[in-house]
């Protein structure tokens, strides 16, 4: 009796809410991870939106820009993780402030949170959300 291992294992895709002020970086995130199949990604252009957002979407990830005006992506990151919705959703920065070679000499983490330098390689941040999503 065999039985298709497809249909039994139906899993949910992963919910990713990628901040940045740039929406030309949201919308190539967006419809990169979204073809995959494995995430539904929202799109933040607005740090002072980001939070109401998140609260209302519970990502299982955040994609954050570091530096956006008015709010950068630190201050967010703790408005994250002050909130008790999203204090426990991984956080991951992007941004052009380092290097990838900064990055690497790093471990890849900057103040406890995990960073990839920009322009993003989109099969690094594919391999980063694997890690930290687990699959």
């Amino acid at each position: 009796m065999s039985v298709n291992m497809k249909t039994t294992m139906k899993t949910e895709k992963k919910r990713i809410l990628a901040v940045d002020d740039q929406a030309s970086n949201t919308r190539l995130l967006k419809l990169y991870l979204e073809r995959t199949n494995d995430y539904v990604v929202r799109e933040v252009n607005d740090a002072k939106a980001a939070l109401s957002a998140a609260e209302e979407f519970q990502p299982h990830l955040i994609l954050l820009d570091v530096m956006m005006p008015g709010m950068d992506g630190g201050e967010l990151a703790a408005c994250f993780q002050a909130s008790p919705k999203l204090k426990g959703v991984p956080i991951v920065f992007l941004t052009a402030a380092v290097t990838k070679r900064e990055v690497t000499a790093g471990g890849g983490q900057v103040g406890g949170h995990p960073f990839l330098a920009k322009p993003v390689v989109l099969s690094e941040v594919l391999a980063c959300l694997k890690h930290h999503l687990g699959g």
